[in-house]
């Protein structure tokens, strides 16, 4: 694999609205993001305990312990990058979350171009590699900057939703998704989706992308579990 290829930044999402949780992963696993998410300030504090992402995107308006409570609690013992994400946009408010050690403010709705760049170059200044680049096998490349696909030197024309579960697959090598994974990153809930619409998206990846969709080389069935990338 390409010495950029998933190097893409670890990101803890914290919201407790799943629509937006769910937006924010789908967009972000896209641009090479390694994603998890929190619907609390409770499991995002055990997340954190276990382990710290390479940036924290938080909402402070949540139920029980909200966002600048989780923010003082990092504080305490990191430095990690945090953007806080609320509907308040008043001056007060992005003066509190500053000095409750917030390092960048965005307010809700927000653009997703706009918090991308935030995202990079928080990143950037905290010395994480930025996300993106190309996912690099044997016969297949896949560049997540440009949503392009070239199997043995072809490019290959993928509709959005399909590079999209190309994509998302082959940025963790290996590891087998159900189909209500693959679902729960990529589609939203307003989709109204069912695991049928998983396997008739890879099945039309296969048929863009395998010498032989029937022996596939690259994106395999795990009976009775789902699908999982080959490299």
């Amino acid at each position: 694999m390409d010495d950029d290829a998933g190097n893409g930044a670890r990101i803890l999402v914290v919201d407790d609205d799943e629509s937006i949780r769910t937006l924010l992963r789908r967009m972000l696993t896209i641009e090479g993001y390694s994603v998890d998410e929190a619907p609390d300030g409770a499991t995002a504090i055990s997340k954190l305990e276990a382990g710290l992402p390479d940036l924290l995107l938080l909402d402070i308006m949540m139920p029980g312990q909200d966002g600048l409570d989780v923010l003082q609690g990092v504080r305490r013992t990191s430095d990690l990058p945090v953007i806080l994400l609320t509907a308040k946009g008043d001056e007060a408010d992005r003066v509190l979350g500053f000095r409750f050690g917030a390092d960048d403010y965005v307010v809700k709705p927000f653009s997703t171009a706009e918090l991308f760049a935030r995202i990079t170059a928080l990143l950037r200044r905290s010395g994480v590699p930025r996300a993106g680049g190309q996912l690099t096998f044997e016969g297949l490349v896949i560049d997540l900057a440009k949503r392009e696909v070239t199997v043995r030197g072809r490019t290959v024309d993928l509709p959005a939703r399909e590079f999209e579960v190309l994509a998302f697959l082959a940025s963790s090598p290996k590891q087998t998704f159900s189909r209500q994974q693959i679902l729960d990153r990529l589609w939203a809930a307003s989709d109204d989706p069912s695991p049928g619409t998983v396997t008739e998206h890879v099945a039309r990846v296969r048929r863009r992308i395998e010498a032989d969709p029937d022996r596939p080389r690259w994106i395999h069935t795990v009976r009775g579990v789902g699908y999982r990338f080959e490299p």
